[in-house]
């Protein structure tokens, strides 16, 4: 580029954010246009007629207080009115095939909610020492069990 083109496209820009400054300042646009000033209670119909509930701040904060209130009562009827609750007990028939590992059978337990964590169950089995003591078979286990004795009748 030479210097005149490039005094040129400086000039072309200078004039364009002047003439978008002059729009910009001097025409009316549609916020300016109005210059009625609506009343409180004119702008509470307003918002009424479309579908909008106004509160005050103290009404806002009664209504909350309220909510809570029936939220507390509602929490403590609940407290009240506990019904005795039943363990679920979860029974399943495990079939361990040649070849399995302490983390399959955990994983199995664990999908027939028998023990809670599979992983924490192979880690108790590495601990006993019984990872290689792993026999095939079919057992009948309990979620009433303890880990103790699920590994007991599953491991040698």
């Amino acid at each position: 580029m030479t210097s005149k083109s490039m005094r040129s496209f400086a000039g072309g820009l200078i004039v364009a954010a002047g003439l978008c400054g002059a729009v910009y300042f001097f025409v009316p646009g549609e916020a300016t246009g109005t210059s009625e000033k609506l009343s409180e209670d004119d702008m509470k119909e307003s918002l009424a007629s479309e579908g909008y509930v106004i509160h005050s701040e103290k009404e806002w904060e009664d209504q909350i207080a309220e909510a809570e209130a029936i939220k507390d009562k509602a929490e403590a009827e609940k407290e009240t009115v506990k019904e005795p609750t039943e363990k679920t007990i979860y029974r399943t028939v495990l079939t361990v095939s040649k070849g399995s590992t302490s983390i399959d059978v955990g994983k199995t337990l664990q999908k027939a909610k028998v023990i809670k964590n599979a992983y924490g169950f192979s880690d108790e089995v590495e601990k006993k020492g019984k990872a290689n003591g792993l026999r095939p078979g079919t057992y009948v286990v309990d979620s009433e069990m303890t880990t103790e004795k699920i590994i007991s009748i599953i491991f040698k």
